[in-house]
Formats: C-alpha cells, structure tokens, sequence
C-alpha cells in the first residue's frame, strides 16, 4: 500500500508541476550554472546505494588552485529560495518513482557515514530513505546529528500509514514557514563523523 501510494502521488505531482519544474530549470542555467540537476550517490534500503536527484542551489566557484569554494561562498540568494521551500527536492519524486526512496523515511545522507553509526543508528536503513522523515518534522537541521537518528529509528519501529500522512502534512507547514532550514550558527548541518564529533560541510 505504501508503495502504492508513493508511485502514486509522486507520478501525479511530478506531472503537475512539471511546467513550474521547468521555469525553475532554466532560472538555475542562468544563474547558477550547469548541470541543473545535482546527482550524489546515496545509501537506500539496507545501506544500498543509489544516485539522488536534487536541484542545484549552488555555484561552481573555484578558488586559485580550482578547489570548491566554500558552501557560504557559492551560495545565492536564488539559491536559498529553492532551499528554503524546498522545491531543490523536485526531482526527487522521480527517485520515489523509481523506488529507491519513498514519501516519507528516514533522509538518505552520504555514504561515507555508513561506517560511523552505532548499531542502533543503523537501524534507520531498514526502511527505504524518504523525502521528508520523523526528524524533519521535528527539527529539520536544527537539531543534532544523535537527536535526528533518535527520531529516525523511532519511525523505523513505530511507522503506520497514518504516521506517515501526519509527518506529510507537517512537511507542507514546515515548508511554509522555513523553519529548520539551518543549523543554528551555521549555513549549512555539520558534516557526521561519528556521535558526538562534527565539522562543517554540506549533507544535502
């Protein structure tokens, strides 16, 4: 039923919204730059790895020695608007479709974490990765990485359907307001480096 309705929902709003998608992808080709669509691989279901769609929100500014500037540095304002409504998450309904990602689960973060959490955060990839999850709807990225995988395993050992129609109908408020969006002090959630150590760097 889940997937069902995950097909479903993604397939009517990717579809609905393809002609905004649209407008969207050639305002990021002017500003931003190419590729319009950012593709990272991520772990899914059972830490099997899959390449996440997203919509850039950053430029490819490079310092003297060709090496990425900061987060900070290539953000715009443009780019903070797509992140802040999260239409960036766009293209991630074809992830849904495709069944590497649902509505509603835990984020899908970086591979490289997969050896840094503890038995039971691990336990956050026994479901597949969603859009939104539990921890999104309760803090987003202001919270911390042990807070977040708190919430995200409580979902894994206590989500229903009707779970998930709540923490959807919370996204849509949360997306409204922008709270969350950031990590107090920070442009950007601090890389995980295991419990309790953290620096800086974009999770997506």
């Amino acid at each position: 039923m889940k997937r069902m309705f995950d097909f479903l929902v993604s397939l009517v709003l990717f579809v609905s919204l393809f002609p905004v998608f649209m407008i969207f992808a050639l305002l990021i080709k002017l500003k931003l730059g190419s590729p319009i669509i950012f593709k990272q691989q991520r772990p899914g279901l059972y830490g099997k790895p899959f390449y996440l769609y997203k919509l850039r929100t950053m430029t490819n500014e490079k310092d003297h020695n060709g090496q990425l500037l900061s987060d900070y540095k290539r953000k715009t304002s443009f780019g903070n608007f797509l992140r802040r409504y999260s239409l960036d998450e766009y293209p991630q309904l074809i992830n849904v479709m495709k069944g590497d990602i649902s509505l509603v689960g835990p984020r899908p973060l970086l591979m490289e974490y997969l050896p840094l959490y503890t038995k039971e955060q691990s336990k956050r990839h026994n479901v597949r990765p969603g859009i939104t999850g539990w921890a999104q709807v309760n803090g987003r990225n202001a919270i911390t990485w042990e807070e977040k995988f708190i919430l995200d395993v409580w979902y894994v050992n206590n989500r229903t359907f009707l779970l998930d129609m709540k923490i959807l109908f919370l996204t849509a408020c949360k997306v409204v307001t922008s709270e969350g969006i950031n990590q107090p002090g920070n442009s950007t959630m601090e890389r995980f480096t295991g419990s309790n150590h953290a620096v800086r760097g974009e999770h997506g």
